[in-house]
């Protein structure tokens, strides 16, 4: 009985670290942590984001309210400095426009955190989620709180300088973000958008759903947090198609030469032999594909939306953007997109600053206390901080 007791403690024992074990870069701190985690958020992927945070910022007023139907969580700072105007920012949260919240977890304490520190009016936007919606349903209610957070009668009430208004996001937040940021900037909203954003703080967004073998996509396909298999099914089930189209996309079935609508001036947008540093090139050699999968546009074509992918967006519309902050990890499939994005608005003449972390992963920005506490999640969250401080 002892001995059948232990081979079960033993195998159990075994099942349990073949399960949690993944093989990390060794500039991964705290390894066996970060595999936990992954663990954690493939038993139950709700778990996205962390809910361990500190108590709450004193003195930051939160309140649940709608802009424009919309629900949103609205952070003012302390009183004080009567007769000054105040910043004002608008955050997306990440998770795949499937996952996530801004009412509780790490996004609230980071919001907290900026509204106290950096004397801002923040306003996290609780948009719609799949599976409730799909693309372009959680782009517009960010866009429609965007532009009633923008509009002068509401930044008067907040006591908002019009000149220091910055958008915000991580992740697919980050992409929502990026596509605010352009659409807010564009000549057709002149008129329902006479205030403009200022900056752009982009959190390893994701960008384009064209190639998914990219180098950061080949090297990080295994990655805990957001393998690269994780993130082309959010970007299915984002642009509502059919899950089975997961393996054609991973190997560029769906981006193929023979699609006449994916042009050579299209392809260059995201070409990463160009855009990219050798560094990050190393050896790869782009994957693409001279004939796949039939009619996978015409089922999807969310994918040459620049709404959905704001890296296929024109030089014209991104010369037009706000100064930008772009923040990459190493370690995640996503540091291609943000790259590109960074190279593309330079050659377009804005002005942008990329803070690339060496030892960083996707997620780390949202793990920054205990007991998912990251070093590089803190550094990460104090650069952000330091950034908005120095230019919103």
């Amino acid at each position: 009985m002892r001995l059948l007791s232990l081979l079960v403690t033993v195998s159990l024992t075994l099942a349990v670290a073949y399960y949690i074990y993944t093989p990390l870069p060794d500039a991964i701190q705290q390894p066996w942590k970060l595999m936990m985690l992954d663990a954690y958020f493939r038993t139950a992927i709700h778990g996205l984001i962390s809910e361990s945070s500190p108590g709450p910022v004193p003195g930051v007023k939160v309140s649940d309210i709608t802009f424009a139907g919309i629900p949103v969580r609205v952070y003012e700072p302390p009183a004080g400095g009567e007769g000054h105007l105040r910043r004002g920012l608008v955050y997306f949260h990440g998770g795949g426009w499937a996952l996530g919240t801004t009412k509780k977890g790490t996004y609230d304490t980071i919001n907290r955190m900026v509204s106290d520190e950096l004397n801002t009016v923040v306003v996290s936007v609780e948009y719609r989620l799949y599976p409730e919606v799909h693309f372009p349903v959680p782009y517009l209610d960010c866009l429609a709180a965007a532009k009633h957070f923008l509009s002068p009668e509401v930044l008067a009430k907040y006591a908002i300088d019009p000149e220091r208004v910055a958008v915000a996001g991580d992740s697919a937040g980050g992409n929502l973000a990026a596509a605010v940021a352009q659409e807010s900037m564009s000549h057709q909203n002149n008129d329902s958008m006479s205030v403009k954003f200022s900056v752009q703080a982009l959190i390893y967004p994701v960008l384009q759903a064209l190639d998914f073998n990219t180098p950061s996509y080949v090297e990080n396909q295994y990655m805990p947090i957001l393998s690269r298999s994780f993130m082309i099914q959010f970007w299915v089930q984002y642009l509502n198609a059919d899950l089975s189209l997961v393996p054609q996309f991973a190997v560029n079935n769906h981006s193929t030469l023979q699609h006449s609508a994916i042009t050579p001036e299209l392809r260059s947008r995201l070409d990463w032999n160009v855009l990219l540093p050798q560094k990050y090139k190393k050896n790869h050699k782009p994957l693409i594909v001279e004939k796949g999968s039939h009619g996978v546009l015409k089922k999807v074509p969310g994918l040459l939306d620049v709404r959905a992918a704001p890296l296929l967006a024109g030089p014209e519309v991104l010369a037009k953007c706000p100064r930008a902050y772009i923040l990459t990890c190493e370690y995640d499939v996503l540091r291609d997109d943000g790259l590109m994005y960074a190279r593309r608005l330079q050659d377009a003449g804005v002005t942008v600053t990329i803070a690339h972390y060496e030892d960083g992963f996707h997620g780390c920005f949202s793990f920054i206390s205990w007991p998912l506490e990251f070093d590089v999640g803190k550094r990460a969250l104090r650069g952000y901080l330091s950034w908005l401080q120095n230019n919103l």
